[in-house]
């Protein structure tokens, strides 16, 4: 009765007219499922990593209060009534690209919430995972490592200090493991060149003083140059100003660091309504590296303050030291919000880009296109997100919220994009998330 009320294990379903599978939920089907990290490697395996919040299951109570209805403060009241820590980081595994799934579970248990799930998978052997996330109050940052498809892992602290740290990015390639995050107002790398075993940090000067920095993508091109892709907001009005984006580049293994400026835009818009932070439309970059070096680069950005923002595009084959003219790629009418890029590479000209957007306004759905010639062309646009009776926040025409700072986006074995993102009623609760996968 328990693996019912806990695990959703979907049969296989024929393709939609997309070409991708009906979207299905993933995780524990009791408390919220937030912002997941989703990968894949060369044998079959896909991963997904996500924060559960508001309960979770199989840990003994202390004292279980009614919290049903709770608005506003559902992670305060779950912590007091469970003895194990909330928001914990859930693993589920597929052996089969993501046709089954193994029940879910706890990576590595901890006695403070742990935030901000990141996975990959190391593009040189497609075999060796790591992932990262912060905590014990986000003043630690850490990687863990599995060798044998996740079913254990060794576990290191990559960065400690004395402020919390946000939004953690994590790369590799062979035994090189970049983390950056923020802390201090600035970028900070912690890289690895033992496999994760450890790292020594150093911080991402911005050009400008900036009071955040949010990294937003990474990634270590077959040449072993770092990449980090990052949002870095200036001060006006106080602490709300435009948003800056930024790609910085390392090829002395993440000692220095040189920062290119991709684009700049307004004020994010305001989302008081759905409760959440004033930041949580801004401004993303998020990047990637083909097999053959290039790069690739998405972000959503708009020109004035508070505005709808749109999606752009960009790559470059010069190892970042020169861009492609930007380009949009939603085919979204103008007002349309757009937020959440997310972007993966391949072989050589291999890249597929996705985000999330209001053209169903008040409404957001999640959109996909790929290119196999570098984003010289792309496909057309095919929508992921699709209606499921039964849940509050899903409607015909889309969902009420983006539940989580960003999706994630992998290539298996067989070629296919698997997609992983969230849907909610607003920021707070209650939320899931969801995954399809097609070409």
């Amino acid at each position: 009765m328990l693996a019912l009320l806990t695990v959703l294990v979907l049969a296989p379903r024929a393709l939609a007219a997309n070409g991708f599978s009906p979207p299905e939920r993933l995780g524990f089907t009791v408390g919220d499922q937030w912002e997941p990290a989703i990968a894949a490697d060369g044998f079959g395996h896909v991963y997904v990593l996500y924060p559960q919040y508001g309960w979770l299951p199989n840990c003994p109570d202390k004292e279980r209060l009614a919290i049903q209805g709770f608005n506003g403060g559902w992670l305060m009241a779950a912590a007091f009534t469970q003895n194990c820590s909330l928001p914990s980081m859930i693993l589920v595994v597929s052996d089969d690209n993501g046709l089954t799934w193994q029940p879910p579970r706890a990576i590595a248990p901890h006695t403070t919430g742990q935030f901000n799930a990141q996975i990959v998978v190391d593009p040189a052997d497609r075999r060796t995972v790591y992932v990262a996330w912060l905590q014990d109050e986000n003043v630690d940052a850490i990687v863990a490592k599995s060798v044998d498809f996740g079913q254990s892992w060794s576990i290191v602290v990559a960065d400690r200090g004395s402020q919390d740290a946000d939004k953690p990015i994590l790369a590799v390639r062979n035994r090189d493991v970049y983390l950056a995050f923020n802390r201090s107002h600035k970028i900070r790398v912690a890289a690895s060149h033992d496999g994760g075993i450890t790292f020594s940090s150093a911080d991402v000067n911005p050009a400008v003083p900036l009071v955040r920095a949010l990294a937003g993508g990474a990634a270590v091109d077959p040449g072993q140059n770092a990449y980090i892709a990052w949002a870095g907001y200036t001060r006006r009005n106080g602490v709300k100003g435009r948003v800056n984006l930024y790609i910085s580049k390392s090829s002395d293994g993440g000692k220095t660091w040189t920062t290119s400026l991709m684009d700049s835009s307004g004020t994010p818009p305001d989302c008081s309504a759905f409760q959440c932070e004033w930041e949580y439309l801004g401004a993303q970059i998020t990047m990637a590296s083909d097999e053959a070096g290039t790069l690739y680069a998405l972000w959503n950005s708009g020109k004035e303050d508070l505005a709808p923002e749109r999606i752009h595009f960009a790559f470059s084959t010069t190892s970042g030291d020169t861009w492609s003219p930007k380009t949009g790629l939603s085919l979204a009418p103008a007002g349309a919000e757009h937020a959440f890029p997310a972007l993966v590479a391949g072989g050589a000209g291999d890249v597929r880009a996705a985000w999330m957007d209001t053209r169903n306004s008040p409404f957001w759905n999640v959109y996909y296109r790929s290119s196999s010639n570098g984003g010289a062309t792309w496909t057309a646009e095919s929508q992921l997100s699709a209606y499921l009776p039964g849940y509050r926040y899903i409607h015909v025409k889309g969902f009420s919220f983006p539940f989580g700072d960003y999706f994630g986006m992998a290539i298996d074995n067989d070629g296919r994009t698997q997609a992983v993102w969230g849907q909610g009623l607003n920021f707070r609760t209650p939320g899931s998330i969801w995954y399809s996968s097609g070409r």
